[in-house]
């Protein structure tokens, strides 16, 4: 009886791992975090902005917004529209989208925070979300 039961747990286990056949495979999302410093005054390019379909073309209606959720006072984002090269996900020829700015003004004190974004398109198949996570250093001008 014991042997039994620890087969049919061995198969199972297989079967999840995807080993046996007719076993699926799972998808993860994953979600980054970047990492960024900031003096006073600077600003920089943290990602590319695009919303595309599988034949590597831009479902974009308009150019994608963002918002802050949660973050340092001084800190802005914005997204510039511009034509952009999905290369993360293997395309090789520009589609419409954007370039995420990080802007710090008016830092008077070194800090070190958690910003929570959120970038909204508007697609052909109806609006959408994703939101981004960015652990950023801020440093007074020296």
């Amino acid at each position: 009886m014991r042997i039994r039961s620890k087969a049919v747990l061995v198969a199972l286990s297989l079967v999840f791992l995807g080993v046996l056949p007719g076993a699926t495979l799972a998808q993860t999302i994953q979600f980054s975090t970047h990492e960024i410093a900031l003096k006073n005054g600077e600003s920089t390019e943290l990602a590319q902005v695009f919303y595309i379909g599988l034949n590597c073309q831009s479902l974009l209606k308009s150019t994608p917004t963002v918002e802050i959720l949660d973050g340092p006072p001084g800190v802005t984002a914005t997204i510039v529209a511009a034509d952009v090269v999905p290369r993360s996900v293997s395309c090789a020829k520009p589609v419409a989208g954007g370039r995420l700015i990080i802007k710090a003004q008016d830092v008077q004190e070194h800090s070190y925070t958690r910003m929570v974004l959120r970038i909204n398109y508007k697609t052909l198949n109806g609006d959408r979300q994703r939101a981004e996570n960015i652990n950023i250093a801020l440093f007074p001008a020296i």
